[in-house]
């Protein structure tokens, strides 16, 4: 008791070591989960499920926004692409030469661009890209338009003058085989170019029977049913290339020109080499446009499409016997499987009725063929 108070004295309570102090839970502290017992801890180095299955979406999300992304840029290439082809295909007349005439080179192969069309339709179909594959409609419609009627049947009959121009091969291993394919021809007239010297005597031995007229000067061979009148050469080169003759049909008078002009390559560093072949046409323009006839035909290998814009002092002037009275592109090289026209049949004061190739004699050149009114 105390000796103040009288009353006795109050013993504190003992403090329990043994307690763990952390299992303490503060009223509002991070454990407290609502009275549904102590939240499961993650061990250490572990992601929780919620928080991966999270982490995966979002990483899909934007890997799929990239991915739309990235579509969309390579679906507006495509686009751009097919406007700059549509745009290239329906300006080609009009495009300026460069240093490599790489237009030139454009313009012969001008119908093969419905290729780059197909490509680029099928990547705009890979890329299920809804714009792109609108753009590719405009392509192909500058090539309906410029190429459907060529694939029309224009041939009709009524030609009384048929003539046929075939660049024979100076490498020929069987001129025979050729000329006998030429006499059989049934051509009027037949024009020939790259004549080797040492296949002369062949080609006027299998032509004698059915062309009464020959004439023959370096390269160039002319044989015709009808008698020909005036026959000499056209300087378009140092050496002969071109013949110029007057064919005295039953209708009259028709100035004939044959021509081989220069070849033309494609080189890494020349790009397409016409420059000797455009002097060469040049020439040959100059003199067929002196011309006294009133009804031209010039036929050959001018080494270069109708749609060739660098021939056309050439061919401006003159029409296309193909292009009027054919069916299809008429492509003649290779023989084997040709992809441009390069033998030409050209007229003037004369109607194409229908116009052809024919199969292959052996030349690395498909012979031309026309039957024209005069």
């Amino acid at each position: 008791m105390s000796a103040r108070t009288g009353t006795a004295a109050t013993t504190p309570p003992a403090v329990d070591t043994d307690t763990d102090t952390d299992t303490a839970t503060p009223a509002h502290g991070p454990g407290d989960d609502g009275g549904r017992g102590p939240r499961r801890r993650t061990p250490r180095g572990r992601t929780p499920r919620r928080r991966t299955l999270r982490h995966r979406v979002l990483r899909h999300r934007v890997l799929r926004r990239a991915t739309r992304r990235a579509a969309g840029r390579r679906g507006r290439l495509i686009a751009g692409a097919a406007v700059v082809l549509a745009a290239l295909m329906a300006l080609s007349p009009w495009l300026p030469n460069g240093p490599l005439n790489l237009v030139s080179l454009w313009q012969t192969v001008l119908p093969w661009s419905g290729l780059g069309i197909t490509l680029l339709l099928l990547l705009a179909a890979l890329r299920r890209c809804t714009l792109a594959a609108v753009a590719v409609l405009l392509p192909a419609l500058v090539w309906t338009v410029l190429f459907t009627p060529a694939l029309v049947d224009k041939r009709t009959d009524g030609g009384e003058f048929t003539v046929v121009s075939h660049n024979v091969n100076e490498d020929n291993p069987d001129p025979r085989r050729t000329a006998r394919a030429l006499a059989g021809s049934g051509a009027d007239v037949v024009a020939v170019e790259e004549l080797a010297a040492r296949a002369r005597e062949t080609y006027r031995r299998e032509l004698a029977a059915t062309y009464t007229y020959s004439e023959v000067h370096g390269g160039i061979g002319l044989w015709s049913k009808y008698p020909l009148q005036d026959v000499e050469t056209v300087e378009i080169m140092p050496w002969t290339r071109a013949l110029r003759a007057t064919v005295l049909t039953p209708k009259g008078p028709v100035a004939l020109y044959t021509a081989h002009l220069a070849s033309v390559r494609v080189r890494p560093d020349a790009g397409f080499t016409t420059a000797a072949r455009n002097e060469a046409a040049a020439r040959l323009a100059a003199a067929v446009q002196s011309e006294p006839l009133a009804r031209i035909v010039v036929l050959g290998d001018l080494n270069g499409s109708f749609d060739d814009s660098a021939l056309r002092a050439l061919t401006g002037p003159l029409r296309s016997a193909q292009r009027e009275a054919g069916d299809g592109f008429g492509f003649t090289w290779p023989a084997p499987f040709p992809v441009v026209r390069i033998d030409q049949i050209l007229v003037k004061g004369v109607t194409p009725c229908s116009a052809w190739t024919l199969p292959d004699t052996g030349s690395d050149h498909l012979p031309v063929a026309a039957s024209l009114r005069l």
